[in-house]
């Protein structure tokens, strides 16, 4: 150590901030090099972004390019109308794109599970003034009206000369080919022919 002892104050000065020095690169390098590779390891965090609007369920390409049709709803619904509807819906989806029934809606006299036909008129009743079917057999006739397009079997079955097997083939009927224009079409019905076709008259809709 007699170099040491030999140098100069300024040159030991020097010679322990050498000193320093190099202790910091010894330590800090091999710091900064272990978290450098750390960080590089972690992969970067990702946000799934929301989608866009448009692009969720029943809302996409498809249900644009679904097949369409018009319905009339009438009666006891909230806003009565012309409605552009997909196809498959059922009437109940029909009676909920018109706002829902009202409160004094007959919703028994009316089959909502029905599919919902191009050109069809779905009349929904008021409590009290629907019509109300006889037993089978009893010869007696509706008091108002039956909607050939929305009424059920049973509904169907109080027409005079319509039992309850004619009325289910009037319903299946109508769910293949879609809605009834007009009373002659029932002629295309089984069982059902011209002389029946003149007791309906006046007693069911359309005419």
């Amino acid at each position: 150590m007699d170099w040491l002892a030999s140098l100069t104050p300024e040159r030991r000065r020097l010679l322990a901030v050498a000193l320093v020095v190099l202790g910091v690169l010894v330590l800090g390098v091999p710091r900064l090099v272990h978290r450098g590779a750390a960080r590089a390891a972690t992969p970067p965090l990702r946000v799934a972004s929301a989608p866009a609007p448009g692009q969720g369920q029943g809302h996409g390409p498809a249900a644009r390019a679904a097949p369409r049709l018009v319905v009339d709803v009438a009666g006891a619904v909230r806003r009565p109308g012309l409605y552009r509807l997909v196809t498959g819906l059922r009437v109940d989806d029909a009676l909920a794109a018109a706002g829902g029934a009202t409160a004094r809606a007959d919703l028994d006299a009316v089959n909502l599970a029905a599919p919902v036909a191009d050109g069809e008129q779905i009349v929904v009743p008021v409590r009290g003034a629907a019509a109300v079917g006889a037993a089978s057999g009893s010869g007696s006739s509706p008091s108002a009206p039956v909607d050939l397009n929305s009424a059920t079997p049973e509904q169907l079955d109080t027409l005079p000369g319509i039992g309850p097997t004619t009325a289910e083939k009037i319903v299946a009927y109508r769910q293949q080919h879609g809605a009834f224009h007009s009373l002659a079409e029932l002629d295309a019905v089984p069982g059902i022919g011209p002389s029946r076709i003149a007791q309906l008259k006046g007693l069911v809709v359309p005419p």
